[in-house]
C-alpha cells in the first residue's frame, strides 16, 4: 500500500509541475461571480479593502476585505440608513430603484479610512470616516452640491480633492476635514473632453479614479463609444491641475471601470467590471504593466490569464451565506449578506420573537411587490445558484402574500396567498415586464418549502420556481423566469424573503432558515 501510495504522490507531482492542475490553481475572472460594480480599492499593509454599490439597499456602500485579491468577504457598510425620505421608505408609492448612492471612493489617509459616495436621492455628496474600517463606528458628513461619480484625493502637500464629472472631468479642492468645498476656491476643468481618446459620441467619460504614482498623476476613465464596447481610458499628469495626456489602456468584452491597486511585492493590478446579464455586474482582475510611464493592462489591452493568484475558495460565506436564524446574544440580528430593500421597518421584523426563525409581520396594505416594506435580500451568484426555505404560514391574514422572490424590475415569486379562509400556492412570472400569475393547490398544511434554482452561464439567465409539501418531493410552479437586468434597477437578481398585505395588516409568516448553494444538484 505504502508504494502505491508513493506511486500516487510522484503521479500528482508530475502532473502540477506540467500545468495539467493549473487550472485548479490561479485565480479566473471573473474575481467575484456576483453583482459587485463600481469598486474602489486600497491596500493597507497585506490587507486590501474594496467598496461597491449596492444603491437603493440598507445598509449600504459594503465593504470588503481580501488578504490575495481574490477571496473576498463584507466586513463592514459605510450607512445604516442614506437618508430617511418617502423614496427610501417606500412610502406613498414612491421609491428610489437605481438611485439611491452610487460610484463610491475608498482611501486610506494618515490612520483613518474615507468612504465617500454621491446620491442623486439625497442630493448630497456623502463622506464617512472611520479608524477601524471592520469593527469601528463611522462618523457622517455631507454636503452639497451632488459630485458625480468622484474620487476623493489626499495629495502629497495636505491638500484634499474630489475629481467628478461625465465627459468634461473637474476638480474641487476640499476643507482639510472632508466636510464639503473648500470657501474661496473654484471647480477647475481638467479635462475638456476625457472621450477624446476613444473618440466622440457614447456613454461621456465618467467613473473617475485618480491616482498619485511616482510623481505622476494617473487618472482612469470608463468610456462607452458609439458603437463600440466599454472602454478604459487613463490621462496622465505631471501636475495634478494638469495639462493631461490621455489613451486607451484597455478594450476588451466590455471590462471596464475601476483603477489600480499594488500588491506588497511590486505587482499592479486593474480592478474592473462587466456588464455580465443578470447576475449584474461582476468584478475582473487584470494584469498591469509599465512601458515608458504609462500603465499596460492584459497584453495590449486585451485580457490574459491570471496566472501568479490564488485560486478563489468561493463566495460562500463570505458575500453569500445560508441563515438558520439562530442568535447568540453578541450576535448582530442579522449577518452582513443580507440588505434591506430599502429601508425598513424595524418594529416590523424579528429574529427573537420566535428562537430559529425569522418573522416578517405586515404593518401597512400593498398592493405591488416593488412597492412592499421589508423584503430582505441577498445576493445571486454565477454561474449557477440555489435558494431556498421554509416557511409556516399559520398566522398569515386575508389578502397575504409571503414567499420567496427573484427580485428586479422583472421579478419573480414563489409563495403563499391567502384568500378568505383559503391558501394558495402563487407563482408569478413578470420577466416580460408585467406580472403573470399562476394558481397552484391550496394549502392544508401550516408549512411549505420553496426553491428558486437560478442559471446564469453563457447568459442563460433563467430561473425555475419550485416547492414542496414535504421538503423532500419538489415540483415546478408557474414558468421559468426569463431574468433581464434593467437599467430602471441597475442591480443583479437578488434572492429576497418577502411578506406584505392587501386586505388587513398584522399577519405575519415565520421563515425557518435561508438556504443559499451554488450547486443545482444540491436539492
Amino acid at each position: 500500500m505504502k508504494r502505491i501510495m508513493a506511486f500516487v504522490a510522484l503521479v500528482i507531482v508530475f502532473f502540477m509541475s506540467n500545468g495539467v492542475f493549473a487550472q485548479q490553481q490561479t485565480a479566473v475572472n471573473p474575481i467575484i461571480y456576483a453583482d459587485v460594480p463600481d469598486m474602489s480599492m486600497i491596500r493597507v499593509g497585506n490587507t486590501y479593502y474594496m467598496s461597491s454599490t449596492t444603491m437603493h439597499m440598507s445598509p449600504g456602500v459594503p465593504i470588503m476585505k481580501s488578504t490575495d485579491l481574490v477571496n473576498w468577504k463584507l466586513v463592514s457598510y459605510a450607512y445604516d440608513t442614506l437618508a430617511n425620505t418617502n423614496t427610501m421608505n417606500l412610502e406613498d408609492g414612491k421609491n428610489t430603484y437605481g438611485k439611491g448612492s452610487w460610484a463610491s471612493s475608498l482611501r486610506y489617509h494618515k490612520g483613518a479610512f474615507y468612504v465617500s459616495t454621491f446620491s442623486a436621492t439625497s442630493g448630497k455628496t456623502h463622506v464617512y470616516t472611520t479608524r477601524d474600517i471592520e469593527k469601528g463606528s463611522w462618523k457622517v458628513l455631507s454636503f452639497r452640491p451632488v459630485l458625480h461619480d468622484h474620487s476623493l484625493f489626499f495629495d502629497d502637500d495636505g491638500r484634499v480633492y474630489m475629481v467628478f464629472g461625465a465627459g468634461k472631468i473637474r476638480l474641487a479642492e476640499l476643507n482639510s476635514d472632508v466636510s464639503g468645498i473648500k470657501p474661496g476656491t473654484k471647480e477647475q476643468v481638467l479635462i475638456e473632453n476625457a472621450n477624446e481618446p476613444s473618440g466622440n459620441g457614447g456613454l461621456p467619460a465618467e467613473g473617475s479614479q485618480l491616482f498619485k504614482l511616482n510623481g505622476k498623476y494617473y487618472l482612469f476613465n470608463i468610456t462607452w463609444p458609439k458603437g463600440g464596447m466599454r472602454t478604459v481610458v487613463v490621462h496622465r499628469a505631471d501636475h495634478l491641475r494638469g495639462p493631461y495626456e490621455g489613451r486607451i489602456a484597455f478594450q476588451d468584452f466590455g471590462v471596464a471601470q475601476g483603477g489600480l491597486i499594488d500588491m506588497p511585492d511590486g505587482r499592479y493590478y486593474a480592478y474592473l467590471f462587466r456588464d455580465y446579464g443578470a447576475v449584474g455586474r461582476v468584478p475582473y482582475l487584470v494584469p498591469v504593466s509599465w512601458q515608458d510611464g504609462w500603465p499596460v493592462l492584459g497584453d495590449a489591452g486585451k485580457l490574459v490569464p491570471l496566472t501568479g493568484l490564488p485560486a478563489g475558495t468561493g463566495l460562500m460565506p463570505g458575500i453569500v451565506a445560508s441563515d438558520e436564524f439562530l442568535r447568540t446574544k453578541k450576535a448582530p440580528a442579522l449577518p452582513l449578506v443580507w440588505q434591506w430593500n430599502h429601508n425598513p421597518d424595524p418594529k416590523l421584523w424579528s429574529v427573537t420573537q420566535r428562537k430559529g426563525y425569522l418573522r416578517l409581520t405586515t404593518g401597512r396594505l400593498d398592493t405591488h411587490f416593488l412597492q412592499a416594506k421589508n423584503t430582505l435580500t441577498q445576493r445571486t451568484i454565477g454561474p449557477v445558484c440555489v435558494g431556498s426555505t421554509m416557511l409556516d404560514i399559520s398566522k398569515m391574514k386575508d389578502g397575504d402574500f409571503a414567499g420567496l422572490s427573484m427580485l428586479q424590475k422583472n421579478y419573480g415569486q414563489i409563495g403563499v396567498q391567502v384568500s378568505g379562509n383559503t391558501k394558495v400556492l402563487v407563482m408569478i412570472d413578470a420577466g416580460a415586464g408585467r406580472p403573470i400569475e399562476t394558481k397552484g393547490d391550496a394549502l392544508h398544511q401550516d408549512k411549505i418549502y420553496f426553491k428558486i434554482e437560478c442559471e446564469f452561464g453563457n447568459l442563460k439567465d433563467t430561473a425555475n420556481f419550485i416547492y414542496s409539501l414535504d421538503g423532500v418531493i419538489w415540483k415546478a410552479l408557474g414558468t421559468p423566469l426569463k431574468m433581464s437586468y434593467t437599467l430602471p434597477h441597475f442591480m443583479g437578481y437578488r434572492f429576497g424573503l418577502f411578506n406584505y398585505a392587501s386586505k388587513h395588516v398584522g399577519g405575519y409568516a415565520d421563515f425557518d432558515y435561508f438556504h443559499i448553494s451554488d450547486n443545482l444538484d444540491n436539492k
